[in-house]
């Protein structure tokens, strides 16, 4: 369909997952892409990290829908890192439409019993991770005076707090903040920012690892918290939220911004 065609679009968190999923539906529609992803275990976490190779990866299948693509690996908690990437991908690919702030993770544990380092892994990476990401792209797209769409991923868990996560849920909800003032502060420039927030996706991170587990069976009245979906299937696809990423970076949403956008079943509306 060409949605977006000529455009230039920032994805973080791209080397597998959803940044995957939403990078190649981009350049699918028509966009240039520039990706980036840690590429490393950043914090301590049940599910395995993305690697060098599945970044190559993203790249590779960017290249073969005949979209050019700048790929690098950096961490979403340095601001330098990501501030080198927008340089290096303007300078290369002529401009910077779409930012896709999809880079996160996720842990499990009781406030009280999570180490301080837990906590601050989460909100560094989880809230300052979407505030670097958004303060090294802003610039350039303010300079290109081209407007353009924002894109952060928030969760359920942004709207409405889960047991289990708090460190989680504070760092969602505090994306939503971000975005809202963004969408204020950036609409002389044209530029929209707005957040999605999935359900269950079918990745690495989104399985139920051992810590989900174990704090669902330790507390029983937990489970009453985390809402109800309402239709098979109970769990979404990357490519479920890339397309709603895919609609908030077209012209289609032009009149969309600070809107919070739930792809969650119904788990925080029914």
């Amino acid at each position: 369909m060409n949605r977006v065609i000529g455009k230039v679009a920032l994805v973080t968190g791209a080397a597998r997952g959803q940044g995957r999923a939403e990078a190649v539906k981009l350049a699918q529609e028509g966009a240039d892409v520039i990706i980036t992803d840690v590429c490393a275990r950043a914090t301590e976490t049940d599910y395995p990290p993305a690697t060098v190779e599945d970044l190559a990866e993203t790249a590779r299948l960017v290249e073969k829908t005949g979209q050019r693509v700048v790929h690098s690996v950096a961490d979403v908690r340095d601001l330098a890192a990501l501030e080198s990437l927008v340089r290096e991908g303007v300078a290369e690919l002529g401009r910077l439409d779409i930012v896709v702030a999809n880079a996160g993770i996720v842990s499990w544990g009781r406030f009280w019993e999570m180490s301080p380092q837990r906590w601050q892994d989460m909100i560094d990476i989880n809230l300052t991770g979407v505030y670097n990401t958004l303060r090294a792209a802003a610039p350039a797209m303010i300079e290109a005076g081209n407007g353009g769409s924002v894109i952060a991923t928030s969760s359920v868990a942004g709207i409405k707090s889960l047991p289990g996560q708090a460190h989680y849920s504070a760092a969602k909800h505090g994306v939503v903040g971000l975005a809202k003032s963004a969408a204020i502060e950036l609409a002389p420039y044209r530029i929209r920012v707005n957040t999605v927030h999935p359900w269950a996706v079918n990745t690495a991170m989104g399985q139920q690892g051992t810590e989900m587990q174990k704090i669902f069976s330790d507390n029983p009245s937990y489970a009453a918290a985390m809402g109800q979906y309402w239709f098979d299937p109970a769990i979404s696809e990357p490519d479920d939220i890339a397309n709603v990423v895919v609609f908030l970076a077209s012209d289609e949403s032009r009149t969309m911004t600070g809107a919070q956008i739930a792809v969650d079943h119904g788990a925080t509306k029914i």
